[in-house]
């Protein structure tokens, strides 16, 4: 009990409860020296942290999931139409949805000047996570290049590879029918845009947008000189995971069939109504999903 006097009020408490609060002050003040430590540890502790949350964008973290699903953007995209595809899986399947420097809270990091330093990029803050689980990637147009690229950087140099990839409106790496990308330095952005809107590949929700151009041709640019680094040369199976290809009845055609080429595994094909941007109908992303949510819970690993 509280010894009280007239005016003051004075408390006395159990040794117990004082060495315990004098305990938690003391570690209190030795965090810094404990953080500073670990730092000194591992140089690389902190900036691969940030690096991790600037890349990655994962709406519902599930620590218990068995599989992880690394979505990769088309030219110019950003990270938050995949990221939301992670209310669309079941729990045994998290979502990481990449956002590549130069767009969203990204937009002031420079950008990469060639496929080798993207890919770089991505697995060196992505390597711990892809070799705790199982992981797919899916990619779409400029993303299943990237996704491609980054498979394939992983399995020769670590020896890790997705148990499934999911290529999305892209010709096969080495496709001698992919088309070339203009002289970026020699066109507007207005005369970029338009020649992407010639191949479909603007998104439909810009197409109506005046600040369309101001806002969606810089980061479409800066991932054109990226595809443009890329040459793959004839793959003879650099992987052998399962592969499948995703595309619009009413897009270019893609000659999807040389897909084979780059893997000994199973390649799938599936054709889906719409153009370019095929996924975005919400019956095809349905199908896309459930597909996704079978090749992965089935997979060999």
């Amino acid at each position: 009990m509280p010894n009280a006097t007239k005016g003051h009020e004075s408390a006395t408490y159990p040794s117990s409860i004082v060495s315990t609060l004098g305990e938690f002050f003391i570690k209190l003040l030795q965090f810094p020296v404990f953080l500073r430590r670990v730092i000194r540890v591992s140089p690389g502790f902190l900036s691969a942290v940030f690096s991790m949350e600037k890349l990655v964008m994962c709406l519902h973290r599930r620590p218990d999931a068995v599989y992880r699903l690394i979505c990769f953007p088309w030219a110019g995209g950003g990270a938050f139409h995949f990221a939301q595809w992670s209310s669309l899986f079941n729990s045994s399947i998290e979502v990481y949805s990449l956002r590549f420097p130069g767009r969203e809270s990204r937009v002031k990091d420079p950008c990469a000047q060639d496929m080798t330093t993207l890919v770089s990029d991505i697995v060196s803050s992505l390597l711990k996570d892809l070799q705790e689980k199982p992981f797919a990637f899916f990619g779409h147009s400029f993303g299943s290049y990237v996704s491609f690229a980054t498979a394939v950087h992983l399995k020769e140099k670590y020896g890790l590879q997705p148990v499934h990839l999911f290529m999305s409106g892209a010709y096969a790496p080495h496709s001698k029918s992919r088309p070339s990308v203009p002289p970026l330095k020699d066109v507007s952005d207005e005369e970029l845009f338009s020649w992407i809107n010639s191949l479909g590949g603007v998104p439909p929700e810009w197409l109506q947008r005046e600040d369309a151009v101001k806002l969606l041709i810089p980061p479409v640019r800066r991932d054109l000189e990226v595809f443009q680094t890329f040459v793959c040369a004839e793959p003879k199976n650099v992987l052998s995971c399962d592969l499948t290809c995703f595309d619009g009845s009413e897009d270019l055609t893609h000659d999807l069939e040389e897909w084979k080429d780059v893997t000994s595994g199973e390649t799938t094909i599936h054709e889906l109504p719409g153009g370019h941007f095929f996924l975005l109908e919400p019956s095809n992303e349905t199908f896309i999903i459930d597909y996704i949510t079978k090749c992965i819970e089935n997979a060999d690993f």
